[in-house]
């Protein structure tokens, strides 16, 4: 077991959508420290990148190398039949999760880096499965990215519903990015939205001209979290800046979310590659940070299990060891809190069902949250 620091908040920059550039000089609040700890309840696990839960309570757990595991009753169980991934750099089995009707359906849904198609390399694919016993059956697959490349860097993904059922999901820019993000009729950059049977729904942005039907926004680099806020049912997501500019953005349809014309982020080298932050037609973040967190996994806390974060959003980092609470008033941030300081390189955070809260940590395993 792990015990958390107590609650304490990060001083930061702070962003209308509007402002400039600037450090904000108004102090933040920061909450009234209480008593969690942290379970580890998976354990041995190397890169945990997705996690969702079955009826019953048992959790399936994506491991980036392409193993998918059923985990019940303390038992591991590797799942047969997961189709071949491409496990290379940031690639391999990503996001997964049910179908929102999945005791009707029992589609399960997940993304991961495949060879499949042209050229050499892999890109990001989403499949449907049924689990049967130990196994995938009846496996459709819905979308898959093109070209093929052998970059390492930058597949997304995650996968979410929204409460009228289409499916969204994130696809990163390869690394190119001065090629896909910005060109509607490449993969790449951008948030798909389909039916949940793969097809496209009529009313998408670009279905009938010459952009990617399935494209639903553009001008993303390479969003690794994905969230349903639980009050408005917008689609909410946060995606890796360079070296700063991280971002959390709010999904419109049909809009450009500017990489790499506008950023608060600079190359890792320190040299510039844009020299403005806003530009008409191309939507501002909700937030930014810099410096970069390295974002990864997002969920909006709704359980009564945690009072004083119910509301808010919690994004982990892969950067800093950490899980951070996100306070929101509306869509504006007022706050920033770090939990779970330490605990290593959050891959992913999770409500569950049972209204607790999961952190999946990089060469370790997976954390409950527990009030003291």
């Amino acid at each position: 077991m792990k015990t958390i620091l107590s609650l304490c908040c990060c001083i930061v920059l702070l962003v209308s959508c509007n402002a400039p550039k600037k450090k904000n000089d108004i102090a933040l609040t920061t909450d009234t420290p209480r008593g969690y700890t942290t379970e580890l309840v998976v354990d041995n696990l190397t890169n945990p990148w997705g996690m969702t839960w079955l009826p019953d309570g048992s959790m399936l757990i994506a491991e980036k190398s392409g193993e998918l595991i059923h985990f019940k009753d303390g038992t591991k169980t590797s799942i047969k039949n997961v189709p071949d991934v491409y496990n290379r750099g940031q690639g391999g089995l990503l996001d997964i999760t049910l179908h929102p009707d999945y005791e009707e359906t029992g589609w399960i849904y997940f993304t991961y880096a495949s060879e499949e198609g042209e050229g050499n390399g892999g890109n990001t694919k989403l499949s449907r499965a049924k689990l049967e016993g130990d196994a995938l059956v009846t496996i459709e697959h819905l979308y898959k990215a093109t070209p093929n490349t052998t970059r390492g860097q930058h597949f997304g993904s995650r996968i979410e519903f929204d409460n009228e059922g289409y499916l969204y999901f994130s696809i990163g820019e390869r690394g190119e990015r001065d090629v896909n993000p910005q060109d509607i009729t490449r993969d790449g950059g951008k948030i798909y939205r389909l039916n949940d049977d793969g097809t496209v729904p009529a009313d998408n942005p670009f279905v009938g001209t010459d952009g990617l039907d399935a494209i639903y926004t553009y001008g993303n680099r390479n969003p690794q979290g994905m969230a349903l806020h639980p009050s408005t049912g917008e689609i909410w997501i946060h995606e890796h800046g360079p070296k700063g500019g991280d971002e959390i953005n709010i999904i419109e349809k049909g809009a450009n979310y500017g990489w790499p014309v506008i950023s608060y982020g600079i190359n890792y080298s320190g040299t510039k590659f844009t020299d403005i932050t806003k530009k008409e037609g191309m939507k501002q973040p909700v937030y930014y940070w810099v410096p970069s967190i390295a974002p990864c996994g997002m969920d909006f806390v709704t359980s009564d299990t945690y009072p004083d974060w119910k509301g808010h959003l919690l994004v982990g980092s892969l950067k800093f060891n950490y899980v951070e609470l996100v306070k929101l008033d509306g869509t504006k941030v007022i706050d920033r809190v770090k939990i779970a300081d330490g605990i290593g390189r959050v891959r992913n955070v999770k409500e569950a069902p049972d209204g607790y809260i999961y952190i999946a940590v990089e060469g370790d395993g997976i954390y409950k949250v527990v009030p003291n």
